[in-house]
């Protein structure tokens, strides 16, 4: 075991110690690193407290690209030893019929070909708030023992957070919660490439106009849907012409907006 270092942080945090302690136990560890907040404040965090690190990212389709681009530069600036690789849940028949349970088998591929790198413990940035939702993915993870250091430190999303801002991180802090594009794919209807190029597309276009807050483009059964929180919903007919223009120009059909909903496109019989 690795003696625990504080954080020399100008605000020595209690989540922050806490997390120190826990990675203390560790003598390296592959970091899983989506380009969310969690995972890039637990790699930056476990780097900078001297953890031996390989950080790994995986592209997809299912992927962002402002998120591998965001990754990449925080590697550079960080000095990490970063590994981009593919996942091939692309070439899993049971990812893309998308059950209910498509993020068990799109974990199942990122950890095993993780395990096929290297063979550090494999770490990921979910915090105690991710054990409140429907997380088929975290069976994945137990599976092959994946650790989970936040949530052995006690860790919310709100602790991360702030976690990130003492690390000077101020704009991963206030990134918002961006799951993969598959999610926004209605349970039941077949993950593919271009319908999550598409979204991609739709997203970013409708951010640069209503200039932030919580958006989803989502994929139905009646067609694209977009969901808006409470704040941007006096936006709609603006959006509602936007989608029109994007829909008829990849032969879809605009099925309207509607309030956001966490967690929409899980359909369970």
């Amino acid at each position: 075991m690795r003696e625990a270092v504080l954080p020399r942080l100008p605000d020595a945090l209690p989540e922050g110690a806490a997390l120190a302690r826990v990675l203390a136990r560790f003598e390296a560890l592959a970091v899983a690193v989506s380009g969310g907040v969690d995972s890039l404040t637990l790699a930056t965090f476990a780097h900078r407290h001297g953890v031996p690190l390989t950080v790994i990212h995986a592209v997809s389709p299912a992927v962002p690209a402002e998120a591998t681009a965001r990754v990449r530069a925080l590697a550079a600036a960080e000095g990490w030893d970063l590994v981009v690789t593919g996942t091939g849940e692309f070439d899993d028949p049971r990812y893309r019929d998308n059950p209910v349970d498509r993020c068990y088998f799109c974990k199942t591929n990122l950890y095993d070909r993780i395990a096929g790198l290297t063979a550090r413990p494999i770490a990921s940035g979910a915090n105690l708030d991710d054990l409140g939702d429907y997380r088929p993915g975290l069976t994945a993870a137990a599976e092959r023992r994946v650790v989970h250091p936040m949530i052995e430190a006690g860790m919310t999303k709100a602790d991360v957070r702030a976690l990130a801002r003492a690390l000077g991180l101020p704009d991963i802090a206030e990134l918002p919660a961006q799951p993969c594009l598959a999610s926004r794919v209605e349970t039941g209807i077949a993950i593919d490439a271009a319908d999550l190029a598409f979204v991609e597309t739709a997203e970013r276009r409708l951010a640069a106009l209503l200039g932030g807050g919580t958006l989803r483009c989502r994929i139905t059964r009646e067609g694209v849907v977009v969901e808006l929180d409470e704040a941007l919903m006096g936006e709609a007919p603006g959006v509602a012409a936007l989608m029109t223009e994007l829909c008829a120009g990849e032969a879809r059909s605009f099925a309207g907006t509607r309030a956001y909903r966490r967690g929409a496109m899980f359909v369970r019989s």
